[in-house]
This record gives structure tokens, sequence and C-alpha cells, in this order.
């Protein structure tokens, strides 16, 4: 057969180049599960404290318990790197089914506490996830296929971020909080059970450096986050950007009920309104970075989210009838769907081309602190003044920051690369 009858005759696939691997996906396949477990579950807790308790202030707490993990994202970095990640991300997954069928257990104001712990550990197996994954996706795909992957994975979870919110919220209202747990912690055992089954060549682990302390270990990924362009200027934009973020979250309610006249149990379905947005973002992050690059997409991103949220100042602001206000509201938060995965997937793919594959968890438990620690100290530093500032001004100084750090990184995209 000639070369061209081969070249004709040969399988065209569609979609992203990542899915030529089969242990891709299967780690899709796994992400699936996972992000069901996720849009379900942390909406709805929130909305069950602040149903408990009828505070604000409560049901914002509920975020920081979800951020406060992030001081331990270094040795969780740490250990992703000195085993298998394939085998931790399954164990993990099967210890998160008990810790949250406990929520069960919730039955008044008094056991908030217990919402609390579970979100903490919850948290914390976010970190894992995103440490023990981002080495897999780098030994599973070669650079070229890095950002459609990403693309892939983030469409996903955003996919399911725009239904899993309007299902458990359904669930949630219809048939109770106990009907998600249950939901939550079987898909939880779905991804443990496919997890074991994972395609992938990992890179072996590494020993410890000769004479290097565990300190000195446990701090590499900052180190090369700091010493590698551009990832350090991304890096500390980002964290401007999404630690700002954290005043959204305690503004989130008392926006829905003043500015919008909305019951907060409804929250599951605004988000699900920025899905879409987000989908569309992830669908496109491959395009966009080819033609503009990382940094380039990365202020891109964070400029089209400070757009979006600029309607949550006006709006209670102007004299609006109620319809008119919600639809600019749906409009806002699209924009900031479609903005988060730009900046995201972009960031994510220059971190991974730039990191040694031993190094992948260190460096991406690296990231996690330095995006989510701010958004923690500032989510809860906004849950102790919302009873002193209108939520406008939160939202206002967090679409300030945004777009500083869209400015910072149009700066680092400019500026040639050594």
């Amino acid at each position: 057969m000639s070369e061209q009858l081969r070249v004709a005759a040969a399988p065209r696939h569609r979609g992203p180049a990542a899915l030529r691997t089969r242990g891709f996906r299967q780690l899709a396949g796994a992400w699936v599960f996972t992000n069901i477990a996720d849009s379900a579950l942390y909406l709805m807790v929130a909305v069950w404290v602040k149903e408990l308790t009828g505070s604000n202030g409560a049901a914002a707490f509920v975020f920081a318990a979800l951020g406060l993990p992030t001081l331990l994202a270094p040795f969780i970095g740490q250990l992703a790197d000195r085993v298998s990640r394939a085998r931790l991300l399954a164990v993990g997954n099967g210890v998160m089914v008990p810790v949250v069928a406990s929520l069960a257990l919730v039955g008044d104001a008094r056991d908030i506490w217990l919402i609390y712990v579970v979100t903490f550990v919850y948290g914390a197996m976010g970190h894992l996830t995103a440490s023990a994954q981002s080495g897999l996706v780098r030994d599973l795909l070669d650079d070229d296929e890095l950002a459609g992957g990403n693309g892939l994975l983030t469409t996903t979870d955003q996919a399911f971020r725009l239904v899993s919110p309007l299902v458990g919220t359904a669930l949630y209202v219809s048939a109770g909080p106990r009907a998600v747990v249950v939901v939550t912690a079987v898909c939880f055992a779905v991804t443990a059970a496919l997890l074991t089954r994972l395609e992938v060549t990992e890179t072996p682990p590494e020993a410890p450096a000769d004479g290097a302390s565990f300190w000195t270990e446990l701090a590499g990924g900052l180190h090369h986050l700091r010493h590698t362009a551009p990832l350090g200027a991304l890096t500390i934009a980002l964290a401007i950007a999404m630690g700002a973020s954290g005043l959204t979250n305690v503004a989130v309610f008392p926006m829905m009920e003043q500015g919008l006249g909305l019951d907060p149990a409804l929250l599951g379905v605004l988000v699900s309104v920025q899905g879409v947005g987000a989908v569309l973002g992830g669908l496109t992050a491959a395009r966009l970075i080819g033609r503009t690059g990382e940094p380039l997409a990365v202020a891109v991103g964070l400029g089209v989210m400070g757009l979006g949220m600029t309607p949550f100042v006006l709006i209670g602001s102007l004299a609006l009838p109620p319809a008119a206000g919600l639809a600019i509201a749906v409009t806002g938060l699209a924009l900031v769907g479609l903005g988060v995965p730009w900046a995201i997937v972009a960031f994510v793919t220059v971190r991974q081309r730039e990191t040694p594959p031993r190094l992948q968890g260190r460096v991406a438990a690296a990231t996690n602190v330095a995006l989510n620690l701010p958004q923690t100290l500032a989510t809860l530093a906004g849950a102790t003044v919302i009873g002193l500032l209108d939520y406008r001004v939160l939202v206002a100084a967090t679409i300030g920051c945004t777009l500083v750090a869209a400015a910072l990184c149009l700066r680092t995209g400019r500026r040639p690369t050594a």
C-alpha cells in the first residue's frame, strides 16, 4: 500500500489528541464521578448551614473550612511525589466514603461542627487530587497534548458544575440533605474503583537529594515556582485574583437576598448559569492558548472575570426591575464562567510543561497554597465584616484586584522568556 493510501486509511480522531491515550480516557472517566460528588456536595453544605443557623457568617465559614487544608498542601504534595499517585488517589477516594457518610448524623444547628470537619477533610482531598493528578497527566500526555487534555478535564469539571447543582438542589429540596450525602458517597466509591484500573506508566519516585533536609525537599515546589519564568509572575497574579474572590464567597448570600431578591437555596441554579460559560471556556481554552500563549491567555481570562462581576455592583445601586436585574446577573455569571477556565487551563498547562515529572506534586501543592490560602484568609476576613459592610464593597474590591492581576499577566506575556 502506498504512503498516501496508508494515510488515507488511518483512523481519524476527533476531539483532543489526549483522548487517544487509554490511560487518560480512564482518568477522565474517574474525573466524571469525582465532579458529580464535588458539585453536589460543596454548595449543599453551605446552604444547609445557612438553613440550620440562619447566619450568613456561619454559611461563609463553610468555604473557610474548605480552604483551611491549604496549610497541609505542601505535605500532601510531598506525599504525591514519593508514592504511586494512582494508588494514592484510589485510597483517598475510598476513605472519603465513610467521611461523607458521617454527615447523615447531623440533626440540628448544634451539629454544624461535624459539617465543618467533613468539609475540612473534603478540602484536603481536593489538594490530594490536584497534586496527584498533575503528575499523572504529565506522565500520560506529551507536551503538545497538555492544553487539550487540561481543557477536557476542566470542561468536564464545569459541565458537572452546570448539571450537578441543579440536581443537588432538587434532591436537597425534595428529599433532604441526607439524599445528597448518599449520592456523594456512592460517587467517591465508584471513583476509587475506577482508579484501581488506571493504566499508566508512572515516573518512578525519586529518593531525596543527598544532604537535603525534609524541609528543603518540602519547599522544592515553591523554589521551582519562584525561579522558573513565567511561573513566578503568573502565580503572583493568580494569587491576587483568587485571593480577592474569597470576598465574593462571603457576599454571595446577601447578594442573592438583597441584590437579586432570591432565596439562598437557589444558589445552585446561579452556579449552573456560570457553568454554561465555563463549559464554553473549557472547550475553547486550548485554541486560545495556541493563539496567544499561556501568559496572555491567563490575562484574557482574568479580564473577562472582572468584567463579569461588574453587574453585581450595579444591580444593587440602580433601580432596576427584578427581571432586568436577573438578566444582567445571568450575563455576568456566564462571563465569569468563561474567564475562569481560560486562566486556569493556561496556567496549569505551562506549569506542567515547565516542571520535572517527580516535582509535579510539590509544585501543584505550592500553587494550591499560593492560590487558596489568600482566598481562605479573604473569606475569613469577609465573614467577620459582612455585617458591617455592604456586600457591594466586597464585590468591588474583588473586581479591582482581578483587573490588577490581569494587567500583571499582560505585562508578563509581553516580556521575552529566557
